[in-house]
């Protein structure tokens, strides 16, 4: 070739518009991941994964709103019994077929079998029907305000849409297909449990016009992958960051945090919108916890000041809060509560003496590779000794941890007695998203409470639209609560996430959000 024609050639090539090269979004999380079935667990872990490749019906706004998502629009009878909902044209599961009306009344039939608020919803439904594609209905016997919120909740277990064929596995039984129509594509062929969990952008995703706020709006992909780094140990993990070797650290403790403070390359970001409360979870199955009096002697041989300052540190980054409802929050109350976690060891004692406690030992999980959890059952243990308690603390990780809990046996036979974990205050705002306070027996959370009391007063709260009535069955809720002992808050606090400042475009909410990154 003539070097003028090989100089026109390049002159060509140079002006024509070139793909950006791949981006990689490298993640420090703050879980490994071994679940992935969003509807077998509530983990958060779980719920970040599943705000990946999945979507949802309706969503949160940051007033707390709920807006529709997957769905275009929705009409609702005169009568407030018939709720009509026409899917966006477009929507894509990742297997390129389209989402259809009969895909998600599945996904929503599969859903309220497992999640506390779903499963009160079901009593209110009569009929869910699909009369095309993209349009179905939903009959109710009677009204209720709580069904779009039902469908727009963002934590605990989360309605995401699956395929039909996805939705109708047992709810008992874990999905092996992750198919879903979100921003992002599980890559099963690259996960690789311990080590690594990857994610592409799916450019067929129909993102929403409006912008990003909270779980609503727009779910931009702005990256074209995603990879999940798993680092157990968090120093290791800050300097990973520190380094350029990750990204980003989902959480950061508390006690690193100066290290990203104070370096130029990194920067630390607090996640008001993600605050956590702390929970003490009894298993009401297995001695000692399956009698009421026992685990009431919990509740006044634990405090949360102890918790709080062995799992947290710095009093700015928590909150003692003596309510099931998170405090700062429209049902905040200590009504029934006032005299509970004070560590009063001589009333705990008289209690288990009462019950004819006979030193069967608290079988007590204590997770060991979560930092914002480690120390809690260490305090426990300690609290519950001096309360009269005998206590047999064994440790394993999360993701044991969480399968453990699922198991019905008695606690000297491999199961358990109680465990600590955490809630995104969206998971515990009222009394029908409070996953640990539903009592329905067999169907209730694990822990498995049962107490038609609590699931009366639950009934009338969703049933009832008048929110000063709300409130006082809220309050009477958690009196009864201490009858019963469903579960102990033991104190909130707030995490920190941090960031390379080569990545902007960060949305806070409840679960992290990777949708709106950007990698410079």
């Amino acid at each position: 070739m003539h070097w003028s024609k090989r100089i026109a050639l390049a002159t060509l090539i140079a002006a024509l518009p070139h793909q950006a090269p791949a981006q990689t979004l490298r993640a420090a999380m703050s879980s490994d991941i071994k679940i992935l079935d969003p509807i077998w667990v509530s983990a958060a872990i779980t719920r970040v994964h599943a705000y990946m490749i999945y979507d949802t019906l309706f969503a949160l706004d940051a007033k707390g709103e709920v807006k529709p998502q997957m769905v275009d629009r929705y009409d609702v009878s005169s009568d407030n019994l018939t709720y009509t909902f026409t899917l966006r044209e477009g929507l894509l599961w990742h297997d390129g077929k389209p989402v259809t009306a009969e895909d998600c009344i599945a996904s929503i039939k599969r859903w309220s079998a497992r999640d506390a608020l779903g499963q009160k919803l079901t009593s209110f439904i009569e009929s869910m029907t699909a009369s095309s594609e993209r349009v179905f209905e939903i009959k109710l016997k009677t009204p209720t305000g709580l069904l779009l919120f039902g469908l727009a909740k963002p934590a605990g277990i989360v309605p995401y849409m699956m395929p039909k064929r996805v939705a109708e596995t047992d709810a008992l039984t874990q999905i092996t297909d992750y198919t879903g129509s979100g921003p992002f594509v599980f890559k099963k062929d690259e996960w690789k449990p311990g080590n690594k969990v990857v994610y592409v952008k799916f450019d067929k995703y129909k993102p929403r016009p409006e912008p990003i706020s909270y779980f609503a709006g727009g779910k931009v992909a702005k990256v074209s992958r995603v990879e999940w780094v798993v680092i157990a140990d968090t120093q290791q993990a800050v300097n990973s960051l520190l380094q350029g070797e990750v990204d980003l650290m989902e959480v950061v403790p508390h006690d690193l945090q100066v290290l990203l403070k104070d370096n130029s390359d990194t920067r630390i970001v607090p996640r008001a919108a993600a605050a956590i409360q702390y929970v003490f979870r009894p298993n009401h199955l297995t001695k000692p916890f399956d009698n009421a009096k026992i685990r009431l002697a919990a509740a006044y041989a634990l405090n949360q000041k102890d918790f709080l300052d062995a799992a947290v540190g710095e009093p700015e980054f928590y909150k003692q809060c003596k309510s099931i409802y998170p405090c700062d929050t429209a049902l905040a109350t200590q009504k029934g509560m006032t005299d509970l976690l004070e560590s009063n060891f001589e009333k705990s004692r008289a209690l288990l003496k009462e019950a004819n406690y006979n030193g069967a030992p608290v079988v007590l999980l204590h997770s060991t590779d979560l930092s914002s959890l480690t120390n809690l059952a260490p305090v426990a243990k300690a609290l519950l000794e001096k309360g009269g308690f005998k206590v047999d603390m064994q440790s394993m990780d999360w993701q044991t941890l969480l399968s453990r809990t699922t198991k019905k046996d008695p606690a000297d036979a491999g199961g358990w007695s109680a465990y600590m974990t955490s809630f995104p205050i969206a998971d515990v705002i009222n009394p029908a998203t409070l996953l640990p306070l539903a009592a329905n027996c067999e169907k209730a959370f694990a822990g498995w409470p049962c107490d038609e009391g609590i699931e009366a007063l639950r009934d009338g709260y969703i049933r009832e639209t008048d929110p000063a009535k709300q409130r006082a069955i809220a309050e009477a809720l958690q009196v009864r609560e201490r009858d019963v002992v469903t579960h102990l808050p033991i104190g909130q606090y707030y995490n920190v996430s941090g960031f390379s400042k080569k990545i902007t475009g960060f949305s806070d909410a409840a679960s992290f959000a990777f949708w709106g990154l950007e990698k410079r």
